[in-house]
């Protein structure tokens, strides 16, 4: 027996005007001055619109949300541990569909979405994540990325860039680069480990447009989707608070960061820059990368010229070139 379980289409935006003005992420919270997450989660919120259900595991954006039994949400949220996330959302989305089937809920499915740091995606959170996936759950899982541990003191992460001081990866004499690995290419991580994965997209919160229509497509489809959001954190970061929207920019437009969607296997690069900026351009106003020599710059020079050449042609990033 095929069961409707009323699936919402949410329509793309043309503008960002014609976004419904109500708000789902509310005053309230706790985080920095010019938190990159917040903005995203406003954002993420925004798109989704009010029939939605946010799993929060733990990090910033639980911590700073969510203290004296007061949170800033006004669509349903729970809290999950950082280990699983995906876990918790595979179980959410499984009851909604039991309940629809014994016809004991009739209302709109709701939009089921993880909302978790780079630590609670594919770190720590990683093998709840690909489960769900693998399962075939109707969820969007979005990795909010920070670059880095912030939570718990700006620990490095797995998506934390070469190069950067962290409280874990402190430059000295015998290390003077701080951080000597290259970051995971999580995008990639989900495109090639989940055949039920059919679309995969990365965004910024300086693109907030591309980021709201990138999320309503995510959500339309059946089946689990990923999207990957650069969402600069000014305390980890090391910049003015008044810059997160620009370092978001800065990302993009010196190759850093790439924006772009797979959509059952094929590519789309947006916000593509005409011509691409130095990276030391993006690297100049965080004091997490002050410490770096010249030859450090050009070894990440290196590795971001390597990914801009794919975003040329329009393939695949692949795993990157190790650096020596």
């Amino acid at each position: 027996m095929k069961v409707d379980y009323k699936f919402q289409k949410l329509e793309p935006a043309k503008s960002f005007k014609a976004i419904n003005r109500a708000e789902q992420y509310v005053p309230g919270h706790r985080t920095c001055a010019g938190c990159g997450p917040a903005l995203n989660y406003r954002l993420v919120a925004k798109a989704a619109g009010p029939d939605t259900i946010f799993i929060g595991p733990t990090g910033c954006m639980y911590v700073a949300n969510a203290s004296y039994l007061c949170t800033p949400y006004a669509v349903s949220w729970i809290h999950a541990q950082i280990t699983n996330g995906g876990a918790v959302a595979s179980g959410i989305e499984a009851a909604y569909k039991v309940m629809a089937k014994k016809k004991k809920y009739d209302g709109p499915f709701p939009n089921i979405i993880v909302m978790a740091g780079d630590g609670g995606s594919i770190d720590i959170g990683l093998q709840a994540m690909s489960g769900m996936m693998y399962r075939n759950h109707k969820v969007l899982f979005i990795c909010y990325d920070n670059e880095s541990y912030a939570n718990t003191g700006i620990q490095t992460s797995p998506t934390t860039p070469y190069g950067a001081n962290t409280t874990f990866t402190p430059p000295g004499k015998e290390i003077p680069e701080g951080k000597v690995l290259f970051p995971k290419y999580v995008p990639q991580m989900v495109i090639g480990g989940h055949p039920a994965v059919k679309y995969v997209a990365t965004t910024t919160i300086a693109h907030p447009l591309d980021l709201v229509n990138k999320v309503r497509k995510a959500l339309s489809f059946e089946g689990p989707t990923f999207l990957h959001m650069l969402a600069p954190c000014p305390k980890g970061w090391k910049f003015d608070e008044k810059l997160t929207r620009e370092m978001a920019k800065l990302a993009v437009e010196t190759g850093m960061w790439s924006n772009f969607e797979w959509e059952n296997g094929v590519y789309k690069y947006t916000n593509v820059p005409k011509k691409y900026k130095p990276i030391n351009e993006y690297m100049k106003n965080q004091g997490r990368f002050h410490h770096l020599k010249a030859e450090h710059i050009a070894k990440m020079q290196a590795f971001v010229d390597e990914r801009i050449g794919k975003v040329k042609a329009n393939v695949a990033i692949p795993i990157p070139t190790p650096q020596q």
